[in-house]
Formats: C-alpha cells, sequence, structure tokens
C-alpha cells in the first residue's frame, strides 16, 4: 500500500476519534468550570474534597482509569460502553487540568469589580456570573483550545479498550503488512492534520487576546 492509502484507512477510525473527543469536551468543559469555581470559593473541608476530586481526576494515570473503568466495573454490576468510558476518562482528565486555569483566571480578576457588584444591590452569585465569569472565560479561551487538542492526542488511549479509533485501525494495518514504521508515520501525519489547525487557531486567539490587553505573547 500507499503511504496515502494507509492514510486513507486510518482515517476510517476518524468518527470514533470525532466522537470521543466531542463527548469528552462535553465532560472537560463544564467540569473544569464547575471545580475550578468551587475550589477558588470554597473553605475548609469543603475546599479539600473539591481539591481532592480535580487532584484524582489530575494524578491518575489515563491508561488506568480507561482499564479500571472498562473493566472493573462490570464486576459490580455496571455496564458502561468504550465510548462513554473513553470521553468520559478524557474529558474529566482534561477538565481537571483545565479547573486549574479557571481558578488561576478567577484570582487574578481585581477584587474591586466584586465589591462594585456587591455595592449596587447584586448577589455573590450574580457578580460571579455576570461579571467574574464572562471575564475569566475570555481569558481561559486560549488555553481551552490547548487542551482540546491534548485531548484529541489523548484519544489515541481508546484503542485500548477495543474502540476502533484511528489509532486501531493503524494497529490493525500494521499486523497485516508488518511494518511498523510505515504505518505509525502515517498515524502521525494523520493526527498533525487534525491538530495542526486547532493549534493555528489556538494561537490566533491568543494573540488576539495579547494584543487586546496591551501585547502579545507566544503559544
Amino acid at each position: 500500500m500507499s503511504f496515502l492509502d494507509i492514510l486513507m484507512r486510518i482515517y476510517e477510525g476518524f468518527g470514533i476519534t470525532t466522537i470521543v473527543t466531542v463527548l469528552g469536551l462535553l465532560y472537560a468543559v463544564p467540569f473544569a468550570l464547575l471545580a475550578g469555581t468551587l475550589q477558588h470559593f470554597s473553605t475548609g473541608v469543603s475546599r479539600w474534597i473539591v481539591t481532592a476530586i480535580i487532584e484524582f481526576w489530575r494524578s491518575s494515570p489515563v491508561i488506568v482509569l480507561l482499564y479500571a473503568f472498562y473493566y472493573s466495573l462490570p464486576a459490580f454490576g455496571i455496564y458502561l460502553s468504550g465510548i462513554t468510558v473513553g470521553a468520559m476518562v478524557l474529558g474529566l482528565n482534561t477538565g481537571a487540568y483545565g479547573s486549574q486555569s479557571v481558578r488561576a483566571a478567577l484570582q487574578a480578576l481585581d477584587r474591586g469589580q466584586c465589591e462594585a457588584g456587591l455595592a449596587l444591590g447584586l448577589s455573590r452569585f450574580d457578580v460571579l456570573r455576570l461579571v467574574e465569569l464572562p471575564q475569566a472565560i475570555a481569558v481561559m479561551i486560549p488555553t481551552f483550545v490547548n487542551e482540546a487538542i491534548q485531548l484529541i492526542k489523548g484519544t489515541a488511549l481508546v484503542s485500548l479498550i477495543t474502540l476502533t479509533d484511528m489509532t486501531f485501525r493503524a494497529k490493525g494495518l500494521s499486523e497485516l503488512s508488518y511494518n511498523p514504521a510505515k504505518i505509525y508515520s502515517a498515524l502521525l501525519v494523520a493526527y498533525l492534520i487534525i491538530c495542526y489547525p486547532i493549534t493555528v487557531f489556538g494561537r490566533h486567539l491568543h494573540a488576539s487576546h495579547g494584543k487586546a490587553r496591551g501585547g502579545v505573547d507566544e503559544l
């Protein structure tokens, strides 16, 4: 097979890669916003609990989490599909990292804005919803794009729980052709074709945000 033929065969798994990525983002973004916000505002035992949950998803190896949820939960009568497990594990792992960006963005805001909102009669929740989170989210968009790229690359691991994604296709081709160097080089190119445009988009967002703040930083 030519290199192009191999690439096309690998892209037969693009659908699974896309589904896991999109569903993973549906886990990652809400978890990042909720966990980061709670960690910023909570104190005492509640803060410890939130931090423990975040650190569990950040510190646990993704491969181990995939195996644990896919192969161990059935022993307790809980059966989840491979797509569900892959999206949940990758999404919450990504969201746990993103939560720290949320927390940092909230901490960086001028406290005077909160005080002004409270002085105008807004509740603390309304200040968070209407004043703080919109500003924090604007700051975090480039970071979230980077996290999305990491999530896409992380989908390569779902082949370990039998999902026929691009990596699974490449592994099958390698076993049939006995030419792993060529096959996995094509797989590398396949992921590069997907991720590089998103990287450029993230760099553009980061530069635009830097200009809005009076300077441009390199991503």
